[in-house]
């Protein structure tokens, strides 16, 4: 029973950002029901981990019929997510003025990549994209290269779907007290541009060139803060930024006084990383591991994804479970009363209509109409 418990969510299926987000708040207990297109029921199960916990109804939201099903839904929640571009909602008939007057408490969240207005708004887009203009993409990567995409995480899941469900939670808290609903514009855009907050306060103070990659204190530049290649291939990660940290990097991996007495001075950072990156060549990934790992170096070994579960640290804590033969990250935060859990590996589209319908008030006889005009699909799970 998680600390979302009793609450309901719609989720208006989509990629990305709002399934993630609908991800978290089922692991927090909440009943998360995802809206799938009734022309999608029949298809096998996914091994999509944003599935987990969650229930599927199967509507043809181009239905009038189903419009209203859905709307019907609506009086019975707490929050709907909408994953799609502005204005597509409202063309369906479900746009958040008209769900806000069939339930004045609704939640209607809206997750997109540039935001419900301005110039980009209509515009596609994907995470590269998102990062691009806001600066992000172009402080990462390595000195004289072009910039690295750093996978789908500062856009989709950090700018988007952690500042989704981080609106969902203000604002259901604001409505406990007020008793009114209300609608989040979370764009990624703006959650990229929030996750840069440092870095403009870096260069504000002078600290940081943000005309260049791979110059700075944590991008690389600084010969303490990097990755480097080990004798067998791997890799290993040091972050000895502190001088107590960086004193015990230099004891650790035997680095003499003559080379890296000073350790701030950007001008000398290229050539120590030349003489630093030798050091860690001379042994492997499970030799540095053995000498610097659990110190106050500052010290990981980098793992591929695949391997990342089996480090000990990670089976101590349980960072990874395993679901329907699926290895995923456990649900996070931890809750000392009300712990979050991943209930089931999710349902297959149309699964759940007839049986989440028939609990939010549907009587079988309207079930049976609806799906004979196409307006609902159900699975072969439910009566």
């Amino acid at each position: 029973m998680g600390p979302l418990n009793g609450y309901t969510v719609l989720e208006l299926a989509g990629i990305g950002p709002a399934p993630m987000g609908g991800m978290i708040l089922a692991d927090m207990g909440a009943e998360v029901i995802r809206i799938d297109r009734a022309g999608t029921v029949g298809g096998g199960q996914m091994k999509d981990v944003s599935n987990r916990g969650k229930k599927s109804v199967a509507l043809n939201l181009k239905d009038p019929a189903g419009v209203e099903t859905l709307l019907r839904m609506v009086e019975n929640a707490d929050v709907i997510i909408d994953p799609m571009r502005p204005g597509v909602c409202e063309k369906l008939g479900i746009g958040p003025d008209v769900c806000l007057e069939r339930n004045p408490k609704i939640i209607f969240a809206r997750m997109t990549g540039w935001g419900q207005d301005g110039p980009l708004a209509q515009a596609a887009g994907h995470d590269i994209n998102y990062i691009s203009i806001t600066g992000a993409l172009y402080a990462m990567g390595r000195k004289g290269e072009k910039p690295v995409p750093p996978l789908n995480l500062v856009g989709d899941m950090g700018g988007g779907g952690m500042l989704m469900v981080n609106g969902i939670l203000a604002a259901l808290l604001e409505t406990a007290n007020s008793g009114k609903g209300q609608v989040i514009d979370a764009a990624m855009v703006d959650g990229a541009a929030q996750l840069m907050w440092m870095f403009h306060g870096f260069e504000a103070m002078g600290m940081w060139d943000a005309s260049q990659r791979e110059s700075n204190l944590l991008d690389g530049g600084a010969f303490f803060y990097d990755t480097y290649e080990c004798a067998d291939g791997e890799y290993i990660s040091i972050g000895s930024i502190e001088p107590q940290f960086y004193a015990l990097l230099k004891e650790k991996a035997g680095l003499s006084d003559e080379d890296f007495a000073e350790q701030n001075n950007p001008a000398l950072w290229p050539q120590q990383k030349e003489k630093i990156a030798a050091v860690f060549r001379q042994k492997t990934q499970a030799q540095w591991c053995e000498l610097m790992e659990g110190t106050d170096v500052c010290f990981a070994p980098v793992l591929n994804l695949v391997d990342a579960p089996a480090h000990p640290a990670n089976v101590a804590r349980q960072t990874y479970i395993e679901v329907d033969g699926v290895t995923q990250p456990a649900p996070a935060p931890r809750f000392s009363r009300t712990p979050s859990a991943v209930r089931n590996a999710g349902s297959i589209p149309g699964e759940d209509t007839r049986a989440v319908l028939l609990e939010m008030g549907f009587a079988r006889q309207e079930l049976d109409a609806l799906s004979e005009g196409g307006a609902i699909a159900s699975g072969d799970k439910n009566d």
